[in-house]
């Protein structure tokens, strides 16, 4: 009797509370609360990735690094695979979202190091950033990184609206400016480039898979890092472009553990011969 009391008065105080949130949402005035149409803001047509992969990126194209002194992007590109990232310092929110993503995935790549296998370039597309901007970002993620020599492979770059757009088009990074909330928009990716400047693979979102972005690394530097477990391991996986990330192959996976298995029955079959051959000898 006395649970069933309990139970009641519950049951009877939710049902208040749901008719005091009625009565609210009925007296409320339309538009509170968040009551928004469902309409996608028209400045979000503009914005964007297209996927341009194979496409070359123009590497005489000329910004400022973090101490102010004109670079072209070929300066970065020739003997390692490179990740860029279109972001802008002052962005409040998702560019450092980026940032903190691909640091994280950074450090969770044990094997490779920024500056020793492959470099990184962050270039705003905020022309009112400057040198000194870029400076406080770079200091501020190569504290998060904490790895020897990664000052001389991850770089942050400013430019000229020209050079920006040059960049951004070639990569398929579309962005606008919305004078209503004075902030850019724009979609969150980091793109891979071959050594040569070549778009090999794009990585969307926040976060990036250590293990897609290692591969990607592997890959993209044709050989050049990486082991023959490592190039096993690409054999079985398989870079999406839709997805921006690696998925498993099952058939050369099952062609793989096919192999594998008539490896070691042949070195069964191998060694059951021999010992037979030895006995036989013996007598």
């Amino acid at each position: 009797m006395y649970r069933f009391k309990i139970r009641s008065l519950i049951a009877s105080a939710l049902l208040c509370a749901c008719a005091g949130v009625c009565a609210f949402a009925q007296a409320a005035p339309k538009g509170d609360l968040g009551a928004a149409p469902n309409v996608k803001p028209s400045i979000l047509d503009q914005v964007g990735i297209d996927q341009r992969l194979n496409q070359q990126v123009p590497l005489e194209l000329t910004f400022l690094d973090e101490d102010g002194q004109p670079v072209q992007l070929r300066q970065y590109f020739g003997q390692k695979p490179v990740i860029v990232a279109l972001v802008y310092y002052q962005c409040p929110m998702l560019c450092s979202q980026v940032l903190n993503g691909l640091t994280g995935t950074l450090n969770g790549i044990r094997r490779f190091n920024v500056g020793r296998d492959f470099n990184i370039v962050t270039v705003s597309f905020d022309t009112r950033d400057n040198p000194e901007a870029a400076r406080a970002q770079k200091k501020s993620y190569l504290h998060r990184y904490r790895r020897p020599g990664s000052e001389e492979g991850w770089h942050f770059l400013t430019g000229k609206k020209e050079q920006i757009q040059a960049l951004a088009d070639s990569l398929g990074f579309h962005y606008a400016w919305d004078p209503a909330i004075q902030q850019f928009a724009h979609a969150s990716a980091i793109m891979l480039l071959t050594p040569d400047g070549r778009i090999a693979q794009y990585y969307y979102g926040i976060e990036y898979p250590p293990r897609d972005l290692q591969f990607g690394i592997i890959e993209a530097s044709k050989g050049k890092i990486g082991t023959v477990v490592d190039r096993l391991l690409l054999y079985c996986y398989h870079y999406d472009p839709r997805q921006g990330r690696y998925g498993a192959v099952v058939f050369n996976i099952l062609r793989l553990s096919a192999l594998a298995t008539v490896l070691v029955l042949g070195g069964f079959v191998f060694i059951m011969f021999r010992r037979d051959l030895a006995g036989r000898s013996r007598l």
